[in-house]
């Protein structure tokens, strides 16, 4: 399996490493704004192209499928591009930045019969996936999620600390990861609020924001979010259910007693990001739809256009 990589930053890395320990997955190109980091990395991870423009990796018939971790803004186009060229794609959370656009991905996916997944991560993480096992299983249903989203990121940077060209989001991009995960766990959602607060006069967006929604089981998610939070970071999950409670950090899970659950066991490894893309190669390899396809998390941003709208209303 031959893959280019688009958008060689923290993220990009991330896949890279998770490549590696895939049997059988060769990195062939990588892409990147700046030509010199593109180099870089495609040194780093053994590429043997690299260049700044997507449309160089799409001419090489050395690719079978190509990861995209470019900016939000471009990957719904950029998906589209990828499955018009014929390759298979993985297009980081989030699909897009606005429902007709998620919409266009979906119906280029159903004309080529292609591959076409997102990064919806939580789906793999180990520790979401316990819980999601319990439910299937029949052990546990949800009652209620209370989900905290948290960084301190008062300029443009990325997880490795560096200038981001682009602009993050929380509804699109960091809000995406909890509402398909409480759909996933919990069922279609059916009802769905948002408030925001003040817009960052630099940036454009709204720092903080809060959400609840409903799903058809009667289950409820309160997620916050916020880029002012200066404490302990990253997303934090309460799961509250009928036979239990459990909160995941990542990939580490504990019940509503702060007492460890053992998830080592779960999947094949612990790496989230890893198990993403074992799931993407493996629906490649044996032509069928993958765990977290654009068609599976289109709801996701139909209840995030839903709120865009909720919030334009003021």
């Amino acid at each position: 399996m031959r893959i280019a990589l688009a958008g060689a930053g923290a993220f990009g890395e991330k896949h890279l490493d998770g490549l590696k320990n895939i049997d059988g997955v060769e990195i062939v190109s990588v892409i990147s704004r700046r030509a010199e980091q593109a180099a870089a990395v495609a040194e780093k991870y053994g590429a043997r192209h690299s260049g700044t423009e997507l449309d160089e990796a799409l001419a090489r018939d050395d690719v079978d499928a190509v990861i995209l971790c470019t900016p939000t803004q471009m990957h719904a186009e950029q998906a589209i591009a990828c499955m018009n060229a014929g390759k298979h794609v993985q297009v980081e959370i989030p699909l897009a930045d606005s429902w007709a656009d998620a919409e266009a991905v979906v119906a280029k996916q159903k004309e080529t019969g292609l591959v076409c997944m997102v990064g919806h991560t939580r789906r793999f993480n180990p520790s979401h996936q316990w819980v999601h096992n319990k439910i299937t299983a029949g052990e546990f249903n949800i009652q209620q999620m209370d989900v905290q989203t948290y960084f301190f990121r008062r300029k443009n940077m990325n997880a490795k600390g560096e200038a981001r060209s682009w602009t993050d989001h929380l509804l699109w991009h960091h809000a995406a990861h909890t509402v398909d995960l409480f759909a996933y766990q919990a069922g279609k959602i059916v009802k769905a609020n948002a408030v925001e607060g003040p817009i960052h006069p630099e940036l454009g967006i709204a720092m903080d924001m809060s959400i609840q929604l409903k799903s058809e089981s009667g289950a409820i998610c309160t997620l916050s979010l916020s880029f002012n939070n200066d404490g302990p970071l990253g997303t934090f999950f309460r799961y509250i259910g009928d036979t239990g409670t459990y909160i995941a950090r990542y990939d580490d899970l504990v019940n509503g007693k702060e007492e460890a659950i053992d998830v080592s066991k779960v999947d094949v490894s612990m790496n989230g990001i890893e198990l993403q893309d074992r799931e993407f190669i493996a629906a490649i390899r044996e032509g069928r739809e993958s765990n977290s396809s654009v068609a599976q998390v289109l709801d996701c941003y139909r209840v995030l256009g839903d709120l865009e709208k909720q919030l334009a209303a003021g």
